[in-house]
């Protein structure tokens, strides 16, 4: 998909899966906020049990490494348009947006994001269960320049260029 002719999906994710995340992972997304020179964050995140925890985490990482979070919006998996949620979270302007969770609404918030506000991707970090290739491909590698994030083991990916990158250290 190169061009976002509607910010729906025409069908659910086959491989939603709802990630835990882990310590490493925590600990590389607020390393990879810092190196980028983040203060200030908001935070996005499915409403599931294991994203709602995932955004706690990542909230929680981040004030005691010294950062603010301007907002923590959820938003749901499956909606009619997903256009106040992502509103919320682009409204914060943050230095940092940073996502987390399943693969379908994550693709439904981020494609309305991309079509209703002015939020960018360069500015995004994101979780290692959106870090999966199939997942990106929901929106289109084209649409989502400059985004960034870790996997569970703490290692960076990267989209740039309409290609996915992985650090296999």
């Amino acid at each position: 998909m190169d061009t976002l002719t509607s910010p729906l999906l025409t069908s659910p994710a086959r491989h939603d899966s709802d990630l835990i995340a882990a310590e490493a992972e925590i600990e590389a997304i607020v390393r990879l906020a810092r190196g980028r020179g983040a203060r200030d964050i908001a935070i996005g995140s499915g409403r599931t049990v294991r994203a709602v925890a995932a955004a706690r985490s990542i909230e929680s990482a981040w004030d005691r490494a010294g950062g603010r979070t301007l907002a923590t919006i959820t938003w749901p998996e499956t909606g009619a348009s997903w256009l106040r949620p992502a509103s919320r979270f682009a409204a914060a302007d943050p230095d940092l947006w940073i996502m987390t969770g399943p693969a379908t609404g994550w693709a439904q918030m981020t494609r309305r994001l991309l079509w209703s506000t002015r939020w960018s991707p360069d500015r995004t970090l994101a979780t290692a269960g959106i870090g999966d290739p199939r997942t990106l491909a929901l929106v289109g590698l084209a649409n989502l320049d400059g985004l960034a994030g870790v996997t569970a083991a703490g290692a960076s990916w990267s989209v740039a260029d309409e290609s996915f990158a992985a650090d296999t250290r």
